[in-house]
């Protein structure tokens, strides 16, 4: 009988000592919802209650205050298409340790915010974005924006000129006309090409396409979530509202704005980006011409009032992972000195 205890005691052990590995790695691949429940931002996430098309929707938000002496000032980041707010972590302790307060939200229809199936409108974003300033109080913010959060904030600057101090636009998509190149691509056909796309493809698709200069593991926990999330019950919604993000970038361009904004800007370039969406659909013969980056922004930024180009050799499409010290180094600078 005192074998037996010792034995029961000794499996009981075994079990509990495996246990916490054995539930870290079925975490790693676990389903996750639609709202990246159970996914870990790095500072807490609140919520602000919106109507989008009837429906009610959620706004998810880090408010993250200034660390030390406050300089009274609040910088308003902006994510891409293919990320959660959380990337911009790097970025948040560079403000909030030199002084500013960092609003970082998540779009509806990314990260952990609604997942709305309707049209999507930068006119919409940028009215939702506002909102989220009225309800924290904030009369006027500098905006930092990733990407398609640069075609956003070029609109929220058009719209909502008042409430924007400055611009940082990093690595900004929207910089050409992608109608001029990239033919209309039926809803049908962008579900069907995305619910095909599989951990492989995507991550070769984020490599390749932004042409970055990190290594592949880098990028590992955009490609997970986006695996974990397939197996969610509300994926077909999730897919439908991705889907239909691609197709504002398309049709509601803001190139031709773009030089009418007085606001003091920013671009920051990588000079590898040559990221064009929709090229893939585009005619072979047009391509080529499609994502010169640096050399939009240069042109975009001798046309507007207050405006430069920053471009930097050897990086791709995410500056703020690819180059977060002269990245930072960068924003701050031009901050202080509006």
């Amino acid at each position: 009988m005192d074998a037996l205890l010792r034995l029961s005691a000794l499996l009981l052990a075994t079990q509990i000592s495996l246990t916490p590995a054995l539930a870290q790695g079925a975490d790693d691949a676990a389903p996750l919802g639609i709202g990246l429940e159970g996914f870990a931002y790095p500072h807490p996430v609140r919520f602000l209650d919106l109507t989008r098309d009837g429906e009610r929707q959620r706004l998810a938000y880090m408010d993250v205050p200034a660390e030390g002496q406050a300089n009274g000032r609040t910088a308003l980041l902006l994510h891409g298409r293919n990320f959660p707010a959380s990337y911009w972590q790097p970025v948040i302790q560079a403000l909030t340790k030199a002084g500013y307060r960092a609003v970082v939200p998540d779009q509806l229809g990314f990260g952990k915010s609604a997942k709305p199936v309707g049209p999507y409108s930068f006119d919409t974003m940028a009215a939702d974005t506002v909102a989220l300033l009225d309800a924290l109080g904030l009369a006027r913010v500098d905006v930092v924006a990733h990407s398609m959060g640069g075609m956003l904030a070029v609109r929220l600057a058009r719209n909502a000129p008042d409430r924007v101090n400055s611009l940082v636009l990093e690595a900004p998509i929207g910089l050409e006309d992608y109608r001029f190149t990239v033919p209309p691509v039926p809803n049908a056909t962008l579900l069907r090409l995305e619910g095909e796309a599989t951990a492989e493809s995507y991550r070769r698709q984020l490599m390749t396409n932004y042409a970055l200069s990190l290594p592949a593991s880098a990028i590992e926990p955009f490609v997970s979530l986006r695996e974990r999330v397939k197996g969610s019950g509300e994926y077909p919604r999730w897919l439908q509202s991705f889907v239909n993000s691609y197709q504002a970038i398309w049709g509601q361009p803001v190139v031709h704005e773009i030089p009418l904004i007085r606001q003091p800007t920013l671009f920051v370039m990588g000079e590898n980006d040559h990221n064009a969406p929709g090229k893939p659909f585009a005619p072979e013969a047009l391509r080529a011409g499609m994502g010169r980056n640096a050399e939009h922004a240069r042109a975009l930024a001798a046309r507007m009032p207050n405006a430069r180009a920053e471009v930097l050799p050897g990086i791709g499409h995410l500056v703020h992972m690819e180059a977060t010290d002269r990245f930072n180094a960068l924003t701050l600078d031009f901050l202080n000195g509006h």
